[in-house]
């Protein structure tokens, strides 16, 4: 008989991830200064490795789930998501180091309605109604919430200004960003849903602890290779700087499991739209915990976020 919890298990799986990510994204803004974009990615993968072997290692000597059987589709979806990823991060990154913390995540929070579209074209999983109405409010919530002081009027004097300055660049990178996560995660559903399709009934646990494995070992192959092969000294500042590392490292394969094992129990749009929540957690420490006061626009931008997060709760 089917476990009942495993029918909204995904909502505070989600929840946990955006909350690891977020302290994950404050972790790796600090190393970008000091290693460099890559190698500030790279950290996010090889230090979260050992911990996703331990999770499968775990899973496996428990007898929560046994080695299910790999294909040729799953290793193609999930090399499509692990690529992909290494992209969305490297962007993210880029533009942290342009200008401000919850501008680079809100930007890259476009994704939301990126994934809703490379989900129908490439695994045909429609959102309905609520949900697209829901991924409408989220997204219009974090425009709002990236605002600067001023509102729009703000935005348009600025613009001028700030041409030479940077903003141009972190508009691209974000919504590169999004764009990349959102293939990332078409990925990852698309791995999940084969590795379904080849192990009946494999557990969404079982599911998630494997595809993070396989995705953050090719991450940690392929990236840290080309940074070996142009950076040879790279190995030594990354070395160096393992405190910080361990963090970024462990808080992104923590929420990687959690993404993962959310990926096999529901529809990627879904996913990343509960997992919009992050804006909220990321404005949270921007703000210093509220020691400042809200504006109006922000004040609405935070309540369509929150209207979105509860409309795609509720359409479950």
């Amino acid at each position: 008989m089917t476990l009942s919890w495993i029918a909204w298990a995904w909502i505070p799986l989600t929840l946990w991830a955006a909350l690891a990510q977020t302290a994950r994204n404050a972790a790796q803004r600090s190393l970008t200064a000091e290693l460099g974009t890559l190698a500030a990615t790279l950290v996010r993968f090889l230090y979260g490795l050992p911990l996703a072997t331990a999770w499968v290692a775990g899973l496996t000597f428990w007898g929560a789930g046994g080695i299910p059987q790999f294909n040729g589709v799953y290793a193609a979806w999930l090399a499509m998501g692990a690529l992909t990823q290494v992209g969305a991060t490297a962007f993210l990154l880029l533009a942290m180091k342009e200008r401000n913390f919850v501008l680079a995540v809100a930007y890259s929070k476009t994704e939301v309605l990126q994934v809703a579209l490379f989900s129908a074209v490439l695994l045909h999983e429609l959102p309905g109604p609520l949900a697209l109405g829901a991924m409408a409010a989220a997204t219009v919530g974090v425009v709002l919430l990236s605002l600067p002081p001023g509102g729009w009027r703000a935005l348009r004097a600025g613009s001028s200004a700030t041409a030479g300055q940077g903003s141009g660049r972190l508009v691209v990178y974000g919504l590169a960003s999004g764009a990349c996560f959102a293939l990332a995660s078409v990925g990852f559903r698309g791995a999940s849903l084969a590795l379904a399709d080849a192990n009946a009934g494999v557990a969404p646990w079982v599911a998630g602890a494997w595809g993070v494995f396989w995705a953050q070992l090719l991450q940690s192959v392929v990236l840290g290779g080309w940074l070996l092969a142009r950076q040879p000294g790279v190995a030594g500042a990354i070395a160096r700087a393992w405190r910080m590392s361990v963090v970024a490292g462990s808080m992104g394969a923590v929420a990687s499991i959690a993404w993962f094992t959310a990926y096999a129990m529901r529809p990627a749009s879904d996913v990343r739209t509960l997992g919009l929540v992050e804006v909220l957690f990321s404005y949270l420490v921007s703000r210093r915990v509220f020691r400042e006061s809200l504006t109006p626009t922000e004040g609405a931008g935070l309540a369509l976020v929150l209207a979105g997060l509860v409309g795609i709760c509720a359409q479950w």
